[in-house]
This record gives structure tokens, C-alpha cells and sequence, in this order.
């Protein structure tokens, strides 16, 4: 009963979410969701509904098809052709990041080697969804827009690997330089390979159904929601990065999707609606549940009669030792302009992974009400709010707005809006039945939201009449 209670709250919470998103427009759905996840928290009530957080739970149903979806929008071309840049990004700055940002803490905030490798490592992941909803109706320069999306599809499993050196390191005093590295290899390729060939298996076996009679959209569509799930399981099982395999299977699936609109389009655009709908209410879902997580833990904190805020100086030395390694990687390695490093080094915006990282540190020698527990949490996030904060406000200075997005909304508007009445005057002389003529136009006016309540109550009644079972001949008008 815990979990179906649990799960009804945090639908609704994203439901509230999604609907305040639209009624503000000009604020990002990633604050309100964290808004909304914060009044949850607040209300004792929905509160205890919620259940613990659970990060093997959230990594399988809410990280893997959240990072399969975004891989499945990635052209493969694209990563081939920034493979030195992912290789530089998403392992060389992340290392690079880790040994900078380890030394620092341990020399100005006296925090043991160990503890800021952990620190560090869960901070290490960026969230390309998470840069999508601070940049939101600005124009980022392409070229830092690719390194950025690349950046966090496969800085994953660097961040993952780092953190269980770390933890090892700090539970048995040795870090095991050699052994983690042969790991990071292990998981980092054994991912990409699996990933592949288990996509491409899945990908022929629903193409040869695709090209039989028997073909069923249900089992089809079924089969496709299941594949994040499965392969990110099968990996882990094989220790392997069930992250990278989840990635790499959807490259594959985007070569799949492009060339097979038009053998079962019905299927194609099912799959697209389900997919878009899915990424809309994990990605709201992720901060909700970040912002429950938060509450709970400053109450926690408050309640504490030991407590101290030193977590808070500690999340901004992370922040800004990592906008500062950054802006240093774009100047110096990627050549970048002062501009674009600016904005490289900003946009490494944390999100959905840092905080799953986080939660998996519970363990033998760090328990769930351990202090260091609490403190681990409340660094990283603090580090994601900063990350998403900060950006937030310095883009609107820095980046233009998207004028091109926003004259094509209009210009489709103008079209659609004229498309209708050319409609409705069309209809207005044709010789047709009166009861048909109206229904018509209802249903024109209805295609640019041009009716009213009452109009709709009025039609609402006229389809449980008498009337509204057409002739043969009404029925042709109609058509």
C-alpha cells in the first residue's frame, strides 16, 4: 500500500507541475517541479506518503529511460565525428576535475582525501535535460551545445567508477589507482559494446516482425518501453555501465527510428508520442523527488542540535572549482573563445545522476543516518541547485534569445489561424444541412482552441440526441 500511495502523490505532484509550466511559460519546469517537490515535503501529510528514496529503484525506472530517450535524439554521425571531444570531456576533464577538486578540498576545507574524492566524483556528472530547461529560449553557440550534450550522455560511468574508488578508499584506507582504472575501461567499453549488439539484436527482431503479418503495435511498442529497462539490467548484472549501455542503445535506435517511419507508421508515431510523454514526466518526476529529498533533510538538519551549515561552504568551493577547471579545459584544450568557455564552464549543470550517486553512498561504513550521510546529500545538493541557479540568471546576459523559435510559433499560428477561417467561409456557403454546417465549424473553430465552454456544452448535448444520429446523406456532408 506504501508504494501505491507513494507513487499516486508523486503523479500528481508532476501532473500540478506540468499544468503550472504552461500557465508560466517564462519559468523553467525544472523550478517549479522542485517547488512543487518542496511543498510536498512541507505538508506532513503527503510527506509520510512518500517512501524513502531508493537509488538502485531510481537509477533503473528513472535514469536509464531518461538517458535512453535523450541518446535515441543523438545522431550517431555526431558522435563519431566528436569522439576526441567525448573522450577529452567526459574522461580527461572529469579525471582532471577529480584530482584538482579532491586536493583543494582536503587543503582548504579540511576534509579528509577520501571524503572529497566522494564529493567530487558524484559531482562529476553533467544533465543534458537539466541544460535544456536553463537554456530554454536562448541560443546556445552549436558548437558548445554538441560538446555539452556529448559532455553528459557519457560522463556517467567516469563519475560512477571515481565514486567506488572513492568509497573503497574510504572504508579500507588504500586507494587502488591501478585497479580502478583496468575498472573504468572494463565498464566504460563493456557498456558500449553491449549496448550495441543487444539494441541491434532487439532493433532486427522487431524489424522482421515489422515485415510480417503477424506484426502487433502493441507487442512492438511494449517490447521498445521495455529495452531501457532490460539492457540497463542485463549490464549491471555483467559489471558493466549499465548507464553507457543504455546510451549506446539509443544511438542505435536513432539510425532505426529515421529509417523505418514508413513500413508501420502507426507504430513509428505511437513510439515518438509514448517516448515524448515518458522523458516529460521522469524528467519533472526527477526534481520533484529532489525537492521532497531536500526538505526532508534541512528539517532533519534543523532538528539537529549539532548542526552547522559548513556543507553550505563546502557545496560553493565545489561549484566553483569546477567552473574554474572548466573555463581553464575550454580556454586551453578545446580552444574555445573566452565567450564560449564562459559558457562551457557554466553550462556543466548538474542534475538527476548526481543526486542518484549521492543516495548510493549508503553502505557499510556510510549508514543512512550516519552524519557524513547527511552531509554528502546536502553538498550535492546544494551543488545542483547552484549549478542550475547560477547559469540561469548569467545566460539571460549572455545569450541572445531564440527569435528564430519564437517567429516560427507565430508564423505557425498565423497560418493555422487563417487555414480555419479560409475553412469556416468555405463551409458557410456550401449547401449542406444546418445541423451538419454547424457541427463543422464547431469542429474547425475547435482545431485553434476558438470555442467556448458553452459552445462545447451545447455540442456536449447535441451528441446524446436524436439529431445527432446523421442520415446516409448527413453522414456524406459530413465527410
Amino acid at each position: 500500500m506504501g508504494f501505491f500511495e507513494s507513487s499516486i502523490v508523486l503523479l500528481i505532484a508532476v501532473a500540478v507541475s506540468s499544468f503550472i509550466s504552461n500557465l508560466l511559460p517564462k519559468i523553467s519546469g525544472t523550478y517549479i517541479s522542485l517547488i512543487i517537490g518542496i511543498i510536498v515535503g512541507l505538508i506532513p501529510l503527503t510527506n509520510q506518503a512518500v517512501l524513502s528514496f531508493n537509488d538502485e529503484i531510481f537509477m533503473l525506472f528513472i535514469i536509464a529511460p531518461l538517458l535512453f530517450f535523450e541518446g535515441q535524439k543523438t545522431k550517431t554521425y555526431l558522435v563519431r565525428r566528436k569522439i576526441k571531444n567525448i573522450l577529452s570531456t567526459a574522461v580527461f576533464l572529469a579525471i582532471i576535475s577529480a584530482v584538482i577538486g579532491t586536493i583543494i578540498l582536503h587543503s582548504v576545507a579540511g576534509i579528509t582525501f577520501s571524503l572529497a574524492l566522494i564529493i567530487i566524483s558524484i559531482s562529476t556528472p553533467t544533465d543534458a535535460t537539466a541544460m535544456g530547461s536553463v537554456s530554454d529560449g536562448l541560443t546556445l553557440p552549436t558548437h558548445v551545445n554538441i560538446v555539452l550534450k556529448m559532455e553528459s550522455l557519457f560522463n556517467d560511468a567516469t563519475g560512477i567508477v571515481l565514486l567506488q574508488a572513492a568509497l573503497i578508499w574510504y572504508s579500507t584506507g588504500h586507494l587502488a589507482l591501478s585497479q580502478n582504472i583496468s575498472a573504468f575501461f572494463v565498464s566504460a567499453i563493456g557498456g558500449i559494446v553491449f549496448g550495441v549488439i543487444t539494441a541491434g539484436l532487439l532493433m532486427l527482431f522487431r524489424q522482421l516482425l515489422v515485415r510480417t503479418s503477424y506484426n502487433s503495435i502493441t507487442a512492438q511498442n511494449l517490447l521498445y518501453l521495455m529495452t531501457p529497462f532490460i539492457i540497463y539490467v542485463l549490464a549491471e548484472k555483467l559489471a558493466v555501465s549499465g548507464i553507457i549501455a543504455v546510451v549506446s542503445a539509443g544511438l542505435i535506435f536513432n539510425n532505426e527510428a529515421s529509417r523505418s517511419r514508413f513500413s508501420a507508421p502507426k507504430q513509428f508515431h505511437a513510439g515518438v508520442q509514448m517516448s515524448q510523454f515518458l522523458t516529460e514526466i521522469l524528467n519533472s518526476f526527477v526534481f520533484v523527488v529532489l525537492g521532497i529529498t531536500l526538505t526532508r533533510i534541512v528539517k532533519q538538519q534543523f532538528n539537529n542540535s549539532n548542526s552547522s551549515f559548513s556543507w553550505l561552504g563546502v557545496a560553493f568551493l565545489v561549484y566553483v572549482i569546477s567552473l574554474i577547471t572548466r573555463f581553464i579545459y575550454g580556454q586551453l584544450i578545446s580552444k574555445l573563445s573566452i565567450r564560449e568557455a564562459l559558457i562551457f564552464a557554466f553550462g556543466g549543470i548538474h542534475g538527476s545522476v548526481t543526486l542518484a550517486m549521492a543516495f548510493s553512498v549508503i553502505g557499510a561504513s556510510i549508514t543512512s543516518k550516519s552524519q557524513i550521510f547527511n552531509f554528502i546529500i546536502l553538498v550535492e545538493s546544494a551543488v545542483i541547485i547552484l549549478s542550475m541557479l547560477v547559469p540561469t540568471i548569467l545566460f539571460r546576459f549572455v545569450l541572445p534569445a531564440d527569435e528564430q523559435d519564437l517567429e516560427s510559433k507565430i508564423k505557425i499560428n498565423q497560418i493555422r489561424n487563417n487555414m480555419v477561417q479560409l475553412g469556416i467561409e468555405h463551409v458557410q456557403k456550401m449547401k449542406i444541412d444546418e445541423i451538419v454546417k454547424q457541427s463543422v465549424i464547431y469542429d474547425l473553430r475547435d482545431q485553434i482552441k476558438n470555442n467556448s465552454i458553452g459552445s462545447f456544452l451545447k455540442q456536449w448535448r447535441f451528441a446524446g440526441s436524436q439529431e445527432a444520429l446523421y442520415t446516409s446523406e448527413q453522414a456524406l456532408q459530413e465527410r
